[in-house]
Order: structure tokens, then C-alpha cells, then sequence
């Protein structure tokens, strides 16, 4: 049942109210909602908790490292330059 109830949600265009489908169907709408939850992140539309923390902070961590990234192309650049004087300067 919880997969045709699920399947008939995700068929249905627009998105019916979980409430009225519930009823309906005869189960608690919570059951529904829940069913639904589940079945988004099985699919992989839907983050968990855990997932969006881990999920923010590797997008930090990848910004401070692009950052960094920059600033040694930049001192790498600066130290080839007073290295070699004849190199060209831009």
C-alpha cells in the first residue's frame, strides 16, 4: 500500500494535498507525509540533516581552499619574478 500511495503522490500532477489523499486512503496523513519523505530521499531528492550539514560545510572547506589556491599562484608568480629579472613582467 505504501508504494502505490507513494507512486499515485508522485503521479498525481499538480501535487495533491497530503491531508485529502490521507483521507482518501484511509491512513494517518503523518504516515503519508513520512512515506513520501522517505521515499524522496531514497531517491535522492531529498538531503537529510546530517547530509546538508555535511553538504555546507565541504562547500566551506572548498572555498577556503580555492582561496588559498589563489593566493599561492599569486606568491608562486611574485617569486618566479624576482627569481629571473629578465623573465617578462605583467
Amino acid at each position: 500500500m505504501r508504494q502505490r500511495a507513494v507512486a499515485a503522490y508522485r503521479a498525481a500532477d499538480p501535487k495533491p494535498v497530503i491531508r485529502q489523499m490521507a483521507r482518501d486512503l484511509g491512513v494517518h496523513h503523518e504516515a503519508l507525509r513520512n512515506w513520501i519523505r522517505q521515499d524522496e530521499a531514497d531517491r535522492g531528492d531529498r538531503l537529510t540533516t546530517a547530509e546538508k550539514e555535511e553538504l555546507a560545510a565541504l562547500r566551506k572547506e572548498n572555498a577556503e581552499l580555492r582561496r588559498s589556491c589563489e593566493i599561492l599562484k599569486a606568491a608562486s608568480a611574485f617569486v618566479a619574478q624576482e627569481l629571473d629579472p629578465t623573465r617578462r613582467r605583467y
